[in-house]
This record gives structure tokens, sequence and C-alpha cells, in this order.
């Protein structure tokens, strides 16, 4: 079922895109976060504190515990969007919203493939996953963690479809039932996929002048609160 977390964060009464930039450099991180029936917060999280949680746990499907202080129990709540700088991996700012008990909602839960299918292992043919995360919807106490499958079975030829997976009870794939997760392919078929590709790609021109490129922008940041 859902995995769940906790981060601590304060409450903020400033906003802005300066207050943004000076809790940066203070590296703490600006965030916020609001729900369907409570209003918006302003929040600060401890910067290096919040990457390493990200790092290690699934953004899509993981309900986090915000123990914002002053307050006398934690927020549960999904990360509903993060936007990072241009060019570095750095986080700018991070969205929350609340959930609600018992209270359906749509995310995203990603699919991990198990085990070497025999038809790698046994008959030199290749393992192609299709789609890697499927939109559920669930209430919060139902939220996978992952949906696994197991491929050893697989020979070339085989597929592997939504309609195949073991769903936990008041999960709904909104997905179709008949789309392909997984597929074991020979590896002549995947050569000659590639070989068409070669064919479509245009010709390299010897000598031919470089398109002047266009002067990189400056960094944009993105509105904060």
């Amino acid at each position: 079922m859902a995995t769940t977390v906790t981060l601590k964060a304060t409450r903020r009464s400033e906003t802005g895109k300066g207050v943004a930039r000076k809790l940066r450099a203070e590296g703490k991180l600006p965030a916020v976060v609001y729900g369907a029936e409570a209003e918006s917060w302003p929040l600060t999280l401890d910067n290096h504190e919040t990457h390493l949680l990200f790092r290690s746990i699934s953004l899509d499907n993981t309900i986090i515990q915000l123990e914002v202080e002053g307050e006398s129990k934690p927020l549960p709540a999904l990360i509903r969007e993060i936007q990072t700088h241009a060019f570095r991996p750095d986080i700018l700012h991070v969205d929350f919203y609340v959930v609600q008990t018992g209270v359906e909602l749509e995310l995203q839960v990603p699919v991990r493939l198990i085990g070497i299918p025999t038809g790698v292992k046994d008959q030199g043919g290749v393992l192609e996953q299709v789609i890697y995360e499927l939109p559920i919807r669930c209430v919060p106490s139902a939220i996978p963690e992952v949906f696994e499958v197991d491929v050893t079975g697989l020979e070339i030829g085989d597929s592997f479809h939504i309609a195949e997976l073991e769903v936990p009870e008041g999960v709904v794939i909104l997905r179709e039932a008949e789309r392909t997760l997984c597929t074991v392919q020979a590896p002549s078929a995947l050569e000659l996929d590639e070989d068409d590709e070669d064919e479509d790609e245009e010709p390299e021109v010897i000598g031919a002048e470089p398109e002047e490129g266009e002067a990189a922008e400056d960094e944009d940041e993105p509105s904060q609160d």
C-alpha cells in the first residue's frame, strides 16, 4: 500500500521572487501546500533534507506527512509540482496538496519488471518495456507503491498486458486493459527497426555552413509563493 514519509516545514508570511531567492541562499527551500477545502500555506523546507528525501522515494505516489511547526497534527500530502533550475539539478520550489481520508484521487504509479525472461536468457531475445508508469484512481490508503510484473516466463514474441496485472482492491487503472506493458522481441526485429530509422535520417552535408545558434536566454525564475 501507500508509502508514507515525514518532512519538517515551517510556515512563512512573506512571498515573492525576492523572498524565495533569499531563502535558497540560506539553504532553505520555498514551498506551498494547498487542498480542496484548505487555504494555501506558504512553507519553508530545509533544502538538504528535502533533496535527500526526494531521492529516496517515488515522487508521484508517496504520501508525505508535513510536520509544520506549530501545528498539532501533520498534513498528509502528495507532491503536485517540483520546479527545478533550467540547467542544474537544483529544486527551486515545491507544491504539495493535502489528501483527504476516503476521498479518491488520481496519480501515477511506477511499473517495475522482475526477473529475466526465458526468451532473453535461453533464446537470445531482447526485453522491451513499453510503459513505465500507470495512471490510477483510488483513495489515499489504497495507493500502490509499485506495480510489479514477473517476466521470467516470457518467451520471444510474448507480451504482458495491463489486463494481466494483479490490481489491489479499490484501485482503478485509467488506461486500456489491452495496452502492452512489456514484450520480448527477437534481436533481428529490433535491428530492422533501427535500420529503418537510420534510412529516415537526412544525410550529412560535408562542408556545409553551420546555422548560427540563438544566444542563450537569461534564466527566468518561476513565480514563487
